[in-house]
């Protein structure tokens, strides 16, 4: 059986020199999900076995399942493959959506029996008046709810060379900033609502409830986590083996163990005033540093979920009207499946397309506490963080680096817009560019709805 359903590698190479352009509409996967159908080519190749190829690319909607409804009626899908539903391969490049939606569409996909696979059609070269006809490139991403979509195939095909990366399902007005938010009694209602339905549909479409389990791992100021070869296998969401090759892994590695012979912490200088309880979780708030005023916050620090710490971050007047002054001071330490690293050896804070490094001036052990103590500075362009506090939401990303070991954090601006323009007057400084930038994705679109 694998060896029948592995054409779509086959011919994405074997086509690669006649391959033309996919359409601008076909590549926007912001788009609301949108379905193409396509017969597999080169016909000299594939003969009386093309498949027929129905692409599904973009955002997972409530409307999703209705609008495939309707384009397997008007292509008469349900007739065509009656005989051989095998001859229809669902092509997915998504970064996510609806959680509702996201069920639904994959029980449209197993009433019909069709084959699930994530990678992109590419349009081939035709004759006129010819039928179109495309290669599928297995260079395509599924991402949050486009996974459960995939487990709507009877059978489910991950090509090495794509990437399947889940995390946790969020409020989707509300994922920006999750730790700045409120949550009702309502809103967990409704989030636990479609954890149970999502756990009733993994077991339906015959997977492991460990797929969903691995899923609520990841909390949403993380990266999603990248499914590895055996996780692929382990949870049933690929039933196909193509090849043995691994899936891009999970950019956090395993942590290297901690060197001896360090000092105790930090001199008390250091942390002077940069205490964590006076200091917001929930939104960033203008806080007294040694008599002067600073934008501060708090924000926790794990990996796929796993409490591993927290760290403040400062933004405070800079040496010129170019730069504000940005401290970090993070408190680690180890945990069931993390150890601590020996220290950090590099942090940098990007916004968009943006990046800043800050510069680690003390990294040690405490070993009354068994904790890491780190302290980094460095001067940030005015405009970096005036994008970031710029009207709309946006979100910095902070990332830090040990021998083999990463942690990926997102922040959210909220309380940012209201109060960098008092910091920037207290600074006599103006609060910089605020183009909008775009921001690192780390979260995907999975919303509870």
């Amino acid at each position: 059986m694998g060896r029948s359903l592995s054409f779509p590698i086959a011919l994405a190479l074997a086509a690669s020199a006649v391959l033309l352009p996919i359409s601008a509409h076909a590549n926007d996967r912001s788009l609301p999900m949108h379905f193409e159908l396509r017969l597999q080519g080169p016909a000299d190749i594939c003969g009386g076995q093309c498949k027929s190829l129905i692409s599904a690319t973009g955002a997972i909607t409530a409307d999703s399942a209705r609008d495939f409804l309707l384009f397997a009626q008007s292509h008469d899908l349900a007739h065509d493959l009656g005989r051989n539903p095998s001859n229809a391969v669902v092509v997915l490049d998504s970064d996510g959506g609806s959680v509702l939606g996201a069920i639904a569409l994959g029980r449209e996909i197993r009433r019909l029996a069709l084959t699930t696979t994530v990678g992109r059609t590419v349009d081939l070269a035709a004759a006129p008046h010819a039928k179109a006809r495309a290669v599928l490139s297995p260079r395509g991403d599924c991402e949050s709810m486009c996974a459960f979509v995939l487990l709507g195939g009877v059978h489910r095909i991950v090509p090495p060379e794509a990437r399947v990366m889940v995390h946790q399902i969020w409020l989707g007005d509300r994922r920006e900033d999750p730790t700045a938010a409120n949550y009702s009694a309502e809103d967990l209602v409704l989030v636990q609502r479609d954890i149970g339905r999502l756990a009733r549909y993994t077991a339906e479409m015959g997977a492991s409830i460990d797929l969903l389990d691995l899923a609520l791992r990841i909390p949403p100021w993380e990266p999603m986590h990248a499914m590895t070869r055996d996780e692929l296998r382990d949870t049933h969401l690929a039933t196909d083996e193509i090849a043995p090759a691994a899936v891009a892994a999970s950019p956090v590695a395993p942590a290297t163990q901690p060197a001896p012979g360090l000092s105790n912490g930090l001199t008390n200088g250091l942390t002077n005033g940069l205490q964590a309880a006076p200091i917001s979780e929930r939104r960033w708030a203008m806080v007294d540093r040694a008599g002067a005023a600073v934008l501060a916050r708090h924000h926790p620090l794990t990996v796929e979920g796993e409490d591993i710490g927290s760290f403040d971050l400062v933004v405070s007047c800079g040496a010129s009207s170019d730069s504000f002054d940005v401290s970090y001071v993070e408190h680690r330490h180890g945990s069931d499946h993390t150890q601590l690293p020996a220290q950090l050896a590099a942090i940098s804070m990007q916004v968009g397309a943006a990046a800043a490094p800050l510069k680690v001036t003390t990294s040690e052990r405490r070993s009354e506490a068994d904790e890491l103590v780190t302290y980094a500075a460095g001067a940030v362009p005015t405009a970096l963080i005036g994008a970031f506090a710029s009207a709309g939401n946006h979100s910095m990303v902070i990332e830090t680096k040990s021998e083999g070991f990463a942690t990926v954090i997102r922040l959210g601006n909220t309380g940012a817009q209201q109060n960098l323009p008092r910091l920037a007057a207290s600074c006599g400084k103006g609060a910089g560019d605020r183009a909008e930038l775009p921001v690192r994705k780390t979260g995907g679109l999975a919303a509870a709805q």
